[in-house]
């Protein structure tokens, strides 16, 4: 298997792309081999050489393939960030699908531990009182009773503990951070996908128009945030059967206005999840102004509002309402009484 992995870093210094044809048998090595340095030397290779959209589309529809099912929930939604992004924010994304959940929709949130960043979706769980699915039947019944499930990646992809290794002593991002966001156990097909290069969101929103979705939204905000921003521009794919659609986002897309402030940021997984909890409880600032937006993105792209103005209000009645707040203490209360 590393004769395999051998070769194909001597053909990526070369800038020669891993071919549909081989991406298998590439996966597979990967997965299969011990050998942390010769990861590394791998992802070191294929970031030097640039990820391609044929990259992206061959590895997810294999992960995709291969995974654990969550079966008769497609009609759910998932935001989803790929880490990497030069900004280190609070988890916006976690704080968004648990809003959206409360606006009503079924969220099937993918989600791993962090690898590039301080905190990932499913490092924040646990300081939030929350449990990740560990599989189909815990999914299916989060999404049943409660609209929401957090989808640990491990749980349902075959990915080893040694290219985990890897990927967390890179101080880059790798395709592995693109293809996760496209391998959504539950099919979840509509999605909010954000990405922390602009280069990556024509190949991400291409590679998941060919994978098939009804209706999807790759975003990359500006100063390299995997986010949907309200300090600047924000570069859109909007995915659906017949094509993608190109455009450019900004604060008032959403009635909101432009934030002069710096993101805040998250400097330990206790300080995302306080956060989270007070955007939750109503606390107004940038903070809540960044949920609103990324989850009026997925309340619009699911149909549930006719714009994103729209959605923002209902993503904002749902902070307002006390229903965020009542979903977040719902869930934690079932985490108590289990342990």
């Amino acid at each position: 298997m590393n004769e395999i992995l051998h070769t194909t870093i001597l053909g990526m210094k070369r800038g020669v792309d891993v071919s549909a044809a081989n991406a298998e048998a590439v996966l597979d090595a990967i997965l299969a081999s011990e050998d942390r340095k010769i990861l590394v030397d791998l992802l070191t290779a294929w970031n030097h050489k640039g990820i391609t959209e044929d990259e992206i589309y061959g590895f997810a529809r294999i992960l995709r393939d291969r995974c654990r099912r969550v079966n008769g929930h497609e009609d759910s939604v998932d935001i989803v960030g790929t880490g990497g992004g030069s900004q280190k924010p609070f988890n916006v994304s976690t704080a968004a699908a648990i809003v959206t959940s409360a606006a009503g929709l079924k969220v099937a949130k993918h989600g791993n531990r962090a690898a590039t960043s301080r905190s990932g979706a499913i490092d924040v769980l646990s300081k939030l009182n929350l449990e990740p699915s560990l599989g189909p039947g815990s999914a299916e019944m989060n999404l049943r009773r409660h609209g929401l499930a957090f989808l640990f990646a491990p749980a349902f992809h075959r990915l080893s503990a040694k290219l985990a290794d890897a990927r967390r002593s890179l101080p880059f991002p790798t395709i592995f951070n693109c293809i996760g966001p496209l391998a959504n156990p539950a099919n979840a097909q509509f999605q909010v996908i954000g990405t922390w290069s602009g280069d990556l969101v024509p190949k991400i929103a291409n590679a998941l128009h060919r994978l098939g979705t009804t209706r999807s939204l790759v975003v990359n905000g500006s100063n390299g945030l995997d986010e949907i921003s309200i300090s600047g521009t924000t570069i859109a794919a909007e995915v659906t059967p017949d094509g993608v659609r190109n455009y450019e986002l900004a604060a008032d897309s959403f009635g909101l206005e432009e934030s002069k402030v710096s993101l805040p940021k998250a400097e330990s997984v206790a300080e995302s999840a306080d956060r989270i909890r007070s955007v939750l409880n109503g606390e107004r600032g940038i903070a809540r102004d960044m949920v609103i937006a990324n989850s009026a993105a997925a309340i619009f792209i699911a149909g549930r509002a006719a714009s994103l103005l729209e959605g923002a209000t209902i993503a904002a009645d749902a902070i307002d309402s006390g229903k965020a707040t009542e979903k977040l203490d719902i869930l934690s209360a079932e985490v108590a009484l289990a342990a």
